[in-house]
């Protein structure tokens, strides 16, 4: 199974934006866990999404744009995080958007720069960082190894985001 962190594809501008919806919400289970109840010091359960949790938001939105940049034909893995830095925590009832720009693409892969926003419940967008991140396209690997299909991050559900978003996949 495979972990999602975007639930809907609100923009779609091949080549160049992609911007992706996440809503949070207490059945996670993750949130039950960060951060939990400490009976000791008398703090009480506070279910945040985790930080790591947020960027791989971003690096999947950001993924789909650079993969549907290359009509998916490329298996596209997140080669570095440049920088992210993020000042507002997301709560159960808030919405991430994550805004992800092309920065520049070529053969071997792609750099992205990322917006990452949080609408607290009835709440307005409000900036809570920013994200760069580099993509290698790994079948153009230097030591010409050769990775299988399966089990590959553009596998049928992030296809299925794409098209159950109102978005057509490359040709």
């Amino acid at each position: 199974m495979r972990w999602m962190w975007i639930d809907r594809i609100v923009e779609l501008i091949p080549r160049e934006r992609l911007v992706a919806v996440k809503n949070v919400s207490l059945a996670e289970e993750h949130l039950h866990d960060h951060f939990e109840a400490d009976p000791e010091s008398g703090r009480s359960a506070t279910p945040v999404m985790p930080a790591s949790l947020i960027v791989e938001g971003m690096a999947q939105t950001a993924g789909i744009l650079v993969g549907h940049a290359g009509s998916f034909k490329e298996k596209v893995i997140l080669a570095k995080i440049g920088r992210a830095t993020l000042e507002r925590e997301a709560t159960p009832g808030c919405v991430l958007r994550y805004t992800a720009q092309m920065k520049s693409l070529d053969a071997r892969g792609a750099s992205t720069t990322g917006l990452v926003e949080i609408a607290s419940p009835c709440g307005v967008f409000e900036e809570a960082g920013r994200i760069e991140l580099i993509f290698s396209h790994l079948d153009r690997n230097i030591g010409g190894d050769v990775y299988p299909e399966h089990n590959f991050v553009f596998g049928d559900a992030f296809r299925d985001l794409i098209v159950n978003s109102g978005f057509e996949l490359p040709a």
